[in-house]
């Protein structure tokens, strides 16, 4: 249960950055209400909490109003959100060369972008990019049948301390233990 928590919470905050980024949180109460209608029910301590983790602050827009901004490090505020990857990994699957990673509602924007910045960073060679939906993210491998090796390096990527271990197998999807395929 404590995993669907973790993940929930991913997917929330991922939805906390969009909405900041999207200029229409004025207060805490706003991202309740908003937060609320996307299907997150929250107090106003946990948006808040949010807030504080993603890195938002209180600024002027271009018309003088008060929203809550991301600082000019997004990839700093975004980096606090997840602790690793495998909390927005539920499935991999692969074909010649890609590979399409399911997430949790709202969490692909920031996989994607965590995945870009491995990439950019040397940690993700095989990989040219990312495109990402809402709940999907399309990772595009350098190797023309490279997507099966890529499932397996995004495995590796999102537990690095485990080394796939509790993963089961089956035609063409790998699926982390536990996970919905």
């Amino acid at each position: 249960m404590a995993e669907s928590k973790r993940t929930s919470a991913s997917a929330r905050r991922a939805k906390v950055i969009s909405l900041v980024q999207a200029g229409v949180v004025h207060s805490q109460s706003d991202l309740v209400t908003l937060l609320n209608r996307a299907g997150f029910e929250v107090t106003q301590a946990t948006a808040s909490r949010d807030l504080e983790d993603i890195g938002a602050l209180r600024g002027r827009n271009r018309e003088g109003a008060t929203v809550y901004q991301m600082p000019s490090d997004e990839a700093q505020s975004r980096a606090r959100v997840i602790s690793l990857p495998s909390e927005l990994i539920l499935s991999v699957e692969s074909s010649g060369n890609l590979a399409v990673v399911r997430t949790p509602p709202g969490g692909a924007q920031l996989l994607a972008s965590a995945l870009d910045g491995a990439r950019s960073h040397g940690d993700l060679d095989s990989v040219i990019g990312t495109i990402a939906g809402d709940d999907t993210v399309l990772i595009i491998s350098k190797k023309v049948a490279g997507g099966a090796a890529l499932a397996k390096e995004l495995l590796a990527f999102a537990e690095p301390h485990t080394k796939l271990k509790g993963l089961k197998n089956s035609k063409n999807q790998r699926t982390k233990k536990g996970a919905r395929p």
